[in-house]
C-alpha cells in the first residue's frame, strides 16, 4: 500500500503521521503518529497507530539533542517502520508563506528558496520546516513534497484588517498583517457545519490555545480578522512569546538597555509569555500545578488577553454567535476554558459547567445564545488533504 507522510516541525518539536493511500484514496484516519518533543531540553520521542508493531511511548533516544540529531534518528525509525512501503507524497507545515503563497503548492528549488528568504519572519520555525523538507528529500527522493501554509487561510481578510500605519512603501514590500494557524483553523472552518448547522450565518471566533497562541474571526467560514500579525510573535501572550506589545519597548531595549538585536529577539521569543510573566514554566499544565503566586498572575493575565480579543474579534465581525475553542490548552484545560466563558458572561456566555469539566462539544447551556464549544483540531489531516490532492494530481 503506498503511504503518504505529514512533517509539522516546531519550534521545540518535530510531529508526524503516516497516512496510508487505499483503492479509495487517502485514508483518513493515520496508521501512525508520532512525534519529538522537548528538543530543546530533553528530547522525548513517541509513536502509536495501527501501522506499528508495538507503541514507542516516552523513550528518551541515545545521542538525541537537537532538531538534528533528532530528523538523523526519525528518517532511520521511519524507514523501518514504512518497511519498504512506496511514500508517494509528503506534505509540510510551512508556518510562513509570505504575500506570495495562498494556497498549498508543490515544492521545487526555487519555491524552496522563497520560503527560506521568508525565515526572519518566523526564527522559531521556518528553518525547522524546511529542514524537514530536506530531510525527507533525503530518505525518500522520489515522493512529492508539499507546502501548506499557516497564513494563506487569512489572505481573506478585508484590506483594512491587514494594513498597518505605516508608509505605504514598506506596505507594498510586503509588511502586512498575514496571521497564523491558519491550517488549524482551517480544520475548525470545516467541522462547523456539524456542530452549528448553517455556520454560514454564524459569527464565529476560535481560540487556537497552546504552546502558540492565536485567535480568528470567522464569517461565512473565512478569517475576516487574527489577533497574529507580520509574525507569530504577535497577539496574546504564549509559552515563552510575549505577544503584543508597544513597539517602543523594542526601541528601549535597543537604545537604553544596549541590548543587541538576538538579545532583544531572545527575550520576547523565548523567555517571555507565561514563563516570564511566572518565573515558573511557559507550560499551563505547570503553572495550574504550581502553589507560586506569580503562576496564578501569568494564568490571569492570558484569561484576560483572550476575553479582551474576544471583544475586539467581535467588534470586527459586528457580534458573536460562536466561540469554539482548541488546541493543547483549549482543548485540554476546562479550569482556563471556564474562567474566559465566566468572564465573557457580558455577551450571554452563561457556562455548563458540567459538560466543560466532561469536555463535552458544547460546553455553554444549550438554551442559551451565544454558545462556546470544544473541537479537536486537526492540522495533521489538513495537511494530509492537501498534499494528496496535489500528489494525486501531479501522478
Amino acid at each position: 500500500m503506498q503511504k503518504l507522510l505529514t512533517l509539522n516541525a516546531g519550534s521545540t518539536s518535530i510531529k508526524f503521521a503516516i497516512f496510508d493511500i487505499g483503492p479509495g484514496g487517502l485514508v483518513e484516519d493515520p496508521s501512525v503518529l508520532g512525534s519529538f518533543a522537548d528538543l530543546d531540553d530533553s528530547p522525548v520521542f513517541a509513536a502509536t497507530g495501527p501501522g506499528l508493531r508495538n507503541t514507542v511511548s516516552s523513550v528518551r533516544p541515545e545521542g538525541v539533542s537537537d532538531h538534528a540529531t533528532a530528523w538523523d534518528f526519525l528518517l532511520g525509525w521511519l524507514e523501518e517502520a514504512l518497511n519498504g512501503a512506496e511514500v508517494v507524497g509528503a506534505g509540510h507545515r510551512i508556518v510562513h508563506g509570505g504575500p506570495d503563497f495562498s494556497a498549498p503548492v508543490r515544492l521545487n528549488e526555487a519555491t524552496l528558496r522563497r520560503l527560506a528568504a521568508l525565515s526572519p519572519l518566523a526564527p522559531g520555525h521556518q528553518p525547522h520546516n524546511l529542514a524537514g523538507v530536506a530531510a525527507i528529500a533525503r530518505c525518500c527522493p522520489l515522493a512529492r513534497q508539499v507546502a501548506c501554509f499557516d497564513t494563506a487561510f487569512h489572505r481573506t481578510q478585508p484590506k483594512v484588517e491587514e494594513t498597518f500605519a505605516i508608509p505605504r512603501a514598506l506596505t507594498r514590500d510586503g509588511v502586512i498583517r498575514y496571521g497564523f494557524h491558519g491550517l488549524s483553523y482551517e480544520y475548525i472552518a470545516g467541522s462547523l457545519e456539524s456542530v452549528l448547522g448553517d455556520f454560514r450565518r454564524k459569527r464565529v471566533i476560535v481560540a487556537h490555545l497552546g504552546a502558540g497562541a492565536s485567535m480568528c474571526a470567522l464569517v461565512d467560514g473565512k478569517s475576516v480578522a487574527t489577533t497574529m500579525g507580520f509574525t507569530a510573535l504577535d497577539g496574546l501572550p504564549m509559552a515563552t512569546r510575549c505577544g503584543s506589545i508597544d513597539p517602543g519597548v523594542v526601541l528601549h531595549l535597543l537604545q537604553e538597555r544596549q541590548m543587541s538585536v538576538a538579545d532583544v529577539e531572545k527575550v520576547l521569543y523565548r523567555e517571555s509569555g507565561l514563563l516570564g510573566l511566572s518565573g515558573v514554566s511557559g507550560d499551563m499544565r505547570v503553572l495550574q500545578s504550581s502553589d507560586a503566586p506569580q503562576a496564578a498572575e501569568a494564568i490571569d493575565y492570558f484569561v484576560y488577553r483572550v476575553v479582551r480579543e474576544v471583544g475586539s474579534l467581535a467588534a470586527a465581525m459586528g457580534g458573536v454567535d460562536a466561540l469554539v475553542f482548541t488546541a493543547g490548552v483549549g482543548e485540554n484545560a476546562p479550569a482556563i476554558r471556564e474562567k474566559i466563558v465566566n468572564q465573557l458572561s457580558w455577551l450571554g456566555f452563561a457556562l455548563d459547567e458540567d459538560a466543560n469539566l466532561a469536555g463535552a462539544s458544547q460546553i455553554t447551556l444549550a438554551e442559551r445564545t451565544p454558545s462556546a464549544w470544544m473541537i479537536p483540531t486537526n492540522e495533521e489531516l489538513m495537511i494530509a488533504r492537501h498534499a494528496y490532492r496535489l500528489t494525486a494530481s501531479a501522478a
